[in-house]
C-alpha cells in the first residue's frame, strides 16, 4: 500500500508530489476511489483542489481523515479558482496552515491534528445523496439540477432507435429519456468522472443500459446508430473549445453511415464548422434560453 496520495494532476515544479503516491481523483479513468481508503492510515498527502465549495471542502476532509495524526497535506489551487479560500477551509478543520504564494497559486500545507473539527458533516455534504428521484454528488456537473442545455435537447428528442451512446453522461438524465423508446436495443453511458458514473449506476437500470468510467475519445465505439451528448467546454475550470470539437469528431467516428448524433451546445459556441467537417448533414433543431441544439448525420 502506497503511503501517500496525490489528489490530480499538480503543475510541473508547482510542488512536491511523493514517489509512488497513489492518484486518487474521480475524473482520472482508473484512479483509487479516496472513500475507499482506510483512516489514520496514510503520512502524506497532495490535493490539486477543486473550485467547488463542497467539493474541495469534500476532498480536504477526505484527505484530512486518511491521514496519521501528524501527516503532511499539501493543497493548492488557482488563486481565483478556490485557492484564496484554501486557508480558510484548512482552518475550520482545526489546522494550522502555512500558505505560501507561487505561480498564480495558493498553496497551503499543514500537519493533521490529532482531532480533525467537522469532519462528518463536511463529509456528509459532500457525499452521494439523492437529489429528488436521482442520485448525484456536489461536484459532478450540474449535480443538483437539469442544466437548461440538457433540458432543451430533451425536449427536442425524437424516440430514437437501434444502439446508441450517451457521451458525457453525467448522472444519467439523458440517458432515462433515450431509454424510454422501445426501439433503442442498447446504450453506452460514457463518463470520465467516477463519481457520476456510481451515480448513473443507481440512477439508470435498464437491462439494455452500459455504463463505462472513460474518456469519450478513448472509449473505441463504433457502429452506432446514434448519440445524444452535451459535450464539455471546461477544462480545469478553463474555457476548453476544443474539448467540444473532441467529443463531435469522435461521436462522427462512432457511428455507421447514416447515425445520427444530437448535440447542445452554448449560443456562443462554435461547432458548426467541426460538424460541417465530420458530417455529411447538419441541421439546427432548436434554438431557445442561450442554448442550441443540432442533429447531425453521417
Amino acid at each position: 500500500m502506497a503511503a501517500a496520495i496525490v489528489y490530480g494532476t499538480p503543475p510541473h515544479n508547482l510542488v512536491d508530489v511523493p514517489t509512488g503516491a497513489l492518484q486518487v481523483s474521480p475524473i482520472l479513468p482508473g484512479s483509487t476511489a479516496l472513500e475507499s481508503l482506510a483512516e489514520v492510515s496514510l503520512d502524506e498527502a497532495v490535493v490539486a483542489a477543486p473550485p467547488g465549495t463542497a467539493e474541495r471542502d469534500y476532498a480536504l476532509a477526505q484527505a484530512l481523515r486518511v491521514l496519521k495524526p501528524g501527516g503532511r497535506l499539501t493543497a493548492f489551487a488557482p488563486k481565483d479558482k478556490g485557492g484564496s479560500r484554501l486557508k480558510k477551509s484548512l482552518e475550520a478543520f482545526g489546522c494550522e496552515v502555512f500558505e505560501e504564494s507561487r505561480k498564480h497559486n495558493r498553496i497551503c500545507t499543514v500537519e493533521r491534528p490529532q482531532t480533525v473539527a467537522g469532519l462528518d458533516a463536511v463529509l456528509a455534504k459532500g457525499a452521494p445523496q439523492q437529489m429528488g428521484q436521482l442520485w448525484s454528488q456536489p461536484g459532478v456537473f450540474s449535480w443538483d439540477r437539469v442544466d437548461p442545455g440538457s433540458a432543451l435537447l430533451l425536449a427536442s428528442l425524437p424516440p430514437l432507435k437501434g444502439r446508441g451512446a450517451d457521451f458525457g453522461a453525467g448522472i444519467g438524465i439523458l440517458a432515462l429519456t433515450v431509454l424510454a423508446s422501445p426501439d433503442v436495443k442498447s446504450l453506452v453511458l460514457v463518463d470520465v468522472d467516477r463519481r457520476a458514473v456510481e451515480a448513473a449506476t443507481r440512477n439508470v437500470t435498464d437491462p439494455r443500459a452500459t455504463i463505462l468510467w472513460a474518456d469519450v475519445r478513448q472509449a473505441g465505439l463504433t457502429d452506432l446508430d446514434f448519440v445524444v451528448m452535451n459535450p464539455p467546454f471546461h477544462d480545469g475550470g478553463a474555457e476548453d473549445r476544443a474539448l467540444g470539437v473532441a467529443f463531435i469528431e469522435t461521436a462522427a467516428k462512432a457511428l455507421r453511415k447514416g447515425g445520427s448524433c444530437w448535440l447542445t451546445a452554448n449560443r456562443h459556441l462554435p461547432y458548426e464548422r467541426p460538424l460541417a467537417a465530420a458530417f455529411s448533414k447538419v441541421e439546427l433543431r432548436a434554438e431557445a434560453g442561450g442554448y442550441k441544439i443540432y442533429e447531425a448525420r453521417k
